[in-house]
């Protein structure tokens, strides 16, 4: 797929994952609408980044946990641009046990609402202008919380309602592609420990002791947590390069999920 002139809104963009792959779409010439709710003191250091890159953009603000405000942002962007090609639908609450303590209805709520119910409602927005342009692209960020859920080392970083949300998106990422076809592909990144979720540019990492720490890094065959560029990289391929791909499941983990159990030598038999 050519990507150059194409359209894209990125959620969650003013910092950390959602930025780079941002700028590593307007690096290649993709015009990218940057939503944010959160974080408003990255904003300005957001805008300089982007306007460095030189390639149109425009940045909007909202709060997409209010449903009836997300129809309204994906026609502004496709107003503004004429056209809407992608959805990276990048917007998580991961609640670390470590943080939040047990769970509160206000916290297990807000998971819910944030990782799971506003992916849908862009989703069901979005798909008439994916669909108009012939050739659209939705990539699901979530989490191996999905699978692994509060267990193992993982278990002082993920808690339930987390895990339980994502392993929803990966339903929802299936459900979407048959709707999508053939028009619309939608794939799904799956993030092991990614630098600024769940990892080292977290509170919650900080937060863990270091034997927790090196029972995660143990557990990880790569013996190391991702970095954002690994995920704009993973992205960029999604888009750009899977063509014959849509449905599918991507596991960017560094081998957590593996991770474990050893490969025992084969023994001589007996023949």
């Amino acid at each position: 797929m050519n990507i150059q002139g194409k359209v894209a809104l990125v959620l969650g963009a003013v910092k950390g994952i959602g930025k780079g792959i941002g700028l590593m779409l307007a690096q290649r010439g993709v015009r990218v609408a940057l939503n944010y709710f959160d974080w408003p003191e990255s904003v300005e250091q957001m805008k300089k980044d982007f306007k460095a890159v030189g390639t149109q953009h425009l940045i909007l603000k909202t709060n997409l946990l209010e449903t009836g405000d997300i129809e309204g942002l994906i026609k502004k962007v496709a107003d503004h641009f004429g056209r809407l090609d992608m959805v990276i639908n990048n917007i998580e609450r991961g609640g670390m046990p470590v943080v939040h303590g047990p769970y509160t209805r206000e916290q297990w709520d807000l998971e819910m609402a944030t990782t799971l119910r506003a992916k849908w409602w862009v989703f069901d927005a979005a798909l008439p202008y994916l669909k108009q342009s012939g050739d659209g692209v939705v990539v699901n960020i979530s989490s191996i919380a999905g699978i692994v859920g509060r267990s193992g080392p993982a278990g002082a970083v993920f808690n339930d309602g987390y895990a339980s949300a994502n392993r929803g998106i990966s339903l929802l990422t299936e459900t979407w592609a048959r709707m999508g076809a053939p028009e619309v592909r939608v794939n799904e990144i799956m993030l092991g420990f990614v630098e600024t979720r769940h990892a080292e540019g977290t509170r919650g990492w900080g937060l863990l002791s270091e034997r927790q720490k090196n029972d995660i890094l143990e557990h990880t065959l790569l013996g190391r947590t991702g970095t954002i560029d690994d995920v704009a990289k993973a992205v960029l391929f999604v888009i750009r390069d899977a063509d014959y791909m849509t449905g599918s499941v991507i596991r960017l983990d560094g081998g957590y999920v593996l991770g474990g159990e050893k490969v025992e030598d084969m023994p001589l038999g007996v023949l």
